[in-house]
């Protein structure tokens, strides 16, 4: 029985460890139609981080990035992904304090990495009243934007997601074996 567990479970650690080791998805092209902001905070302050004034509708801005960020840079292969809609207050603790937010959605990658998508348009600010917005977006150099997003990857590196899978692979061996030989050995579960 033993080595039939260890022949069923070795493959699925094996493919674990090349999910692992997939290069990560490459960075997005700049949004089109859109100008990359230069203000002081969305340069090199935070890295990787940047800025784009566009036009796009939120759900064209998702979709462009979800494109990019669902596929490794190793020959195009798909990850399993899924998207997170977070409160717009949430980019306060997420990218810093003095970001404006009207929405806020974080494509993950499970066990590897996440990209934090911020999108603020002055007519929708969630946080002002109906009177209080602003008629208009954003004028940069004499031209009209809508909204002004901005994106933040968070990378981990290969060998710390590893080194957090062995262990969990240690927590649930612990865990199995406290359930053959702990209290719970007369029901046989596994």
């Amino acid at each position: 029985m033993n080595s039939k567990r260890n022949f069923l479970i070795f493959p699925i650690i094996l493919l674990f460890l090349v999910y692992f080791l997939i290069p990560s998805p490459r960075q997005a092209p700049p949004l089109p139609d859109s100008f990359r902001s230069t203000e002081p905070g969305d340069t090199v302050e935070i890295p990787g981080l940047y800025s784009y004034y566009t036009n796009l509708p939120r759900e064209e801005v998702i979709a462009f990035y979800e494109k990019f960020y669902t596929r490794s840079s190793f020959l195009n292969l798909p990850f399993f992904t899924y998207r997170l809609n977070h409160p717009p207050e949430y980019v306060w603790t997420a990218i810093r304090p003095t970001v404006h937010s009207s929405y806020l959605e974080e494509i993950v990658i499970p066990f590897r990495e996440s990209y934090i998508i911020n999108g603020f348009e002055p007519q929708n600010d969630p946080f002002k009243k109906e009177g209080e917005r602003p008629g208009s977006g954003f004028e940069i150099n004499g031209k009209e934007y809508k909204a002004k997003v901005t994106v933040l990857p968070i990378k981990s590196h290969p060998f710390v997601r590893i080194a957090v899978f062995a262990g969990i692979i240690l927590i649930i061996s612990f865990l199995v074996g406290q359930l053959n030989y702990g209290p719970f050995r007369h029901r046989r579960l596994l």
